[in-house]
């Protein structure tokens, strides 16, 4: 079961985290049009305490080709992962990305609302790399960060749906995780915001994150993923 933790915003996180074995490791890249961004430079820093072992996602908002293309150049991340709603970046998007940088990974979040949500990941199956399915609210940007969990049989039905690895999102922490599971048979699970600390920081919560990470692989075995 692959283990993804957002929004890293230091060093020193980004250090803990591989040393607890989170497999992909995500900091929100951006130039400040959405909070939390962290510039490139700062991103830099981060994925360079990340341990071998775990991936460097660079989770980007923008719709803007070439500032994600500046994000792929300078940062070389493990992943790009797309985040901005649906109607404001494609399939042919993707592909282009592809196109221009063929040894990259991709990620792209999908929006679970209703069976519509169903033929939008289909779109990206053999065009993304990964499917992030996440929480979304109807007028938003950028899809997900809001904490709240979704329907999973939804995302049961997603994940049978595509041929690629599918990770779900959306208000999961260590007390419902292991139900999700269980729920929607995913290649692995993600965490931002109830493994954030309580004081409002938006920093991570080591002792969150590691009954997060026990919880999900507590001996779980779905459809030969483990």
């Amino acid at each position: 079961m692959l283990i993804q933790i957002y929004e890293i915003t230091s060093p020193d996180e980004a250090r803990g985290l591989s040393q607890m074995g989170v497999d992909h490791i995500g900091v929100l890249v951006g130039d400040d049009t959405f909070p939390r961004e962290q510039s490139i430079e700062s991103t830099r820093a981060i994925f360079a305490a990340v341990h071998a072992g775990s991936k460097r996602c660079a989770l980007s908002l923008s719709t803007d080709s070439s500032f994600i293309g500046e994000i792929v150049a300078r940062l070389r991340p493990d992943i790009l992962h797309l985040g901005c709603a649906p109607e404001l970046l494609g399939p042919s998007d993707v592909l282009a990305l592809r196109a221009a940088h063929p040894d990259l990974s991709i990620m792209r979040s999908i929006p679970v609302i209703d069976e519509s949500s169903i033929a939008l990941a289909r779109t990206y199956d053999g065009v993304a790399n990964f499917l992030l399915l996440d929480s979304y609210r109807a007028g938003d940007r950028q899809i997900g960060a809001l904490g709240k969990t979704h329907d999973w049989g939804l995302d049961r039905r997603i994940v049978e749906s595509v041929n690629v690895p599918v990770i779900i999102a959306g208000g999961l922490g260590p007390d419902n995780v292991a139900a999700a599971i269980a729920a929607s048979y995913p290649a692995g699970v993600d965490s931002k915001t109830r493994t954030d600390k309580a004081d409002g920081t938006h920093t991570k919560d080591f002792a969150k994150v590691c009954a997060f990470i026990a919880a999900a692989r507590s001996g779980i075995t779905l459809k030969g993923r483990s």
